[in-house]
C-alpha cells in the first residue's frame, strides 16, 4: 500500500471515530440530561433549608 493510501485510510478512520462520537452524544443527550436534573433534585432535596417552605415575598411586605 502506498503512503498516500495509508494517509488517506487514517484519515476516514479518524473522521468515522468522529462520527460515531457524535452520535453516541446525540442519541445519549436526553438520558444524560434527565440524569444530571435527577441528580440536582436529589442533592436540593438532601441539602435544602429547614426554612425554604416559607414565603418570605409574604413575610416582608
Amino acid at each position: 500500500m502506498s503512503k498516500t493510501a495509508r494517509m488517506v485510510m487514517k484519515i476516514i478512520g479518524a473522521s468515522l471515530a468522529f462520527a460515531a462520537v457524535v452520535c453516541l452524544l446525540i442519541g445519549g443527550w436526553h438520558d444524560l440530561s434527565v440524569g444530571f436534573c435527577g441528580l440536582k433534585n436529589r442533592l436540593g432535596q438532601k441539602f435544602s433549608s429547614e426554612y425554604d417552605d416559607y414565603d418570605d415575598e409574604a413575610l416582608y411586605r
